[in-house]
């Protein structure tokens, strides 16, 4: 992540840190100033005037300090040549520029701060002061004073940087939270259709012969009541273990288990008991070990023929539907279906999304599906992978 700007990471100042600063640049000042005031009053008293003045001034521009901070700092710095008041001032501005670790502008108010506090020591030093001890104690005094404020501003950045990773990182999680139960939806709803398309089509079918049959006895019509009756319980029954996905999380199971590819003649036994026209060849080759079709292989292959199924009662009721399974472990499983085309649109509403949601759970488990139109015949075909 590239280096914030020093904007970024400087903390806000409230009232008691100015307040702080404030006490702490009076000392700083009262430290420098009164050992050299009667120095500048014998020798002059005007020059006692001008340091006092300046250190107003230092005073009032150093609050400015976070506009201009490098222009204020070198102001300050000269300031601080003539004038013992400013000192405070000035080192509070040099150690707010050096928080934004900038090595040329530290190099120049750093370089400045030293010679005017040698400056103004020597001028106003006694016969007796030492000119090294001077010399070591002003460079001492500007790197701890450099140093600390580079230190501030290294410390404010990673405070920043881990905060800032922080809110990225709960950004991201919320992200992939909501990622997730967007997947969720979308397999709900793909289980949802899978699985009552078929029933409610049968229900359908059912209902469309009752309004079309004009010749049925009581006992026929009664008889096909009770079918629907029956498919109606059935999609209620397979509702309720649709919608027991979204209590995983409390525990609680299916009241019925998900179909495998072991239940796929028990459905085309019920498709054929409820008067679809189908024919199913089943080639695949189990391995070696006699090992079955996985059951999320199996379970993609069971909801492809179901939308097939779906569709030619649908689309070509009466027609002959013919379907092909063949595979093996090494070559993955073939399904393929066929049907007449039908004649004219179908009566059974639906929005169309059977094989959308199919082409998806398909890719999802690393196979295919397309459907397409050979002839005067609807053929879909897909290909599963073996996997686990």
């Amino acid at each position: 992540m590239d280096r914030p700007a020093p904007e970024e990471y400087q903390p806000p100042l409230r009232l008691w840190s100015h307040v702080w600063r404030v006490l702490l640049m009076l000392g700083i000042s009262s430290l420098v100033w009164l050992p050299a005031a009667d120095v500048e009053a014998d020798r002059s008293e005007l020059w006692w005037a001008v340091d006092v003045a300046l250190g107003v001034v230092a005073f009032v521009l150093v609050f400015f300090r976070r506009r201009h901070p490098f222009a204020i700092a070198i102001v300050l710095a000269l300031f601080g040549a003539v004038s013992g008041t400013a000192g405070g001032p000035a080192v509070l501005a040099a150690v707010s520029l050096a928080t934004r670790r900038r090595w040329r502008e530290i190099a120049v108010v750093g370089s400045l701060n030293f010679a005017a506090a040698q400056f103004f020591s020597t001028v106003t030093s006694k016969e007796d002061d030492s000119a090294w001890l001077i010399l070591v104690a002003n460079a001492i005094a500007t790197g701890a004073m450099l140093g600390w404020g580079m230190y501030i501003g290294s410390r404010r950045e990673l405070i920043w940087t881990l905060r800032n990773r922080a809110e990225r990182a709960e950004a991201e999680q919320e992200a992939r939270v909501g990622q997730a139960r967007g997947n969720e939806r979308a397999r709900i709803a793909r289980e949802m259709h899978d699985v009552l398309a078929h029933r409610i089509s049968q229900i359908s079918m059912y209902a469309g012969a009752l309004a079309y049959r004009e010749d049925l006895s009581t006992t026929e019509m009664r008889a096909s009541a009770g079918v629907i009756r029956d498919r109606a319980h059935e999609a209620l029954t397979d509702l309720r273990d649709v919608l027991g996905v979204l209590r995983d999380d409390t525990g609680e199971r299916h009241s019925a288990p998900q179909p495998t590819y072991a239940d796929l003649p028990c459905l085309v036994a019920e498709a054929r008991d409820a008067g679809l026209r189908i024919e199913l060849e089943d080639l695949v080759v189990q391995g070696d070990g006699g090992d079955k079709v996985p059951d999320g292989a199996g379970r993609t292959v069971y909801r492809i023929v179901q939308e097939g199924m779906t569709n030619a009662r649908k689309h070509a009721p009466g027609a002959m539907l013919t379907v092909r399974i063949a595979g093996s472990p090494d070559d993955g499983i073939d399904v393929v279906l066929r049907n007449p085309l039908g004649f004219g649109p179908t009566q059974t509403p639906g929005a169309g999304l059977g094989l959308i949601g199919l082409t998806e759970r398909a890719e999802l488990r690393g196979g295919r599906l397309e459907a397409r139109r050979d002839g005067s015949t609807f053929v879909l075909y897909g290909w599963i992978p073996w996997g686990t």
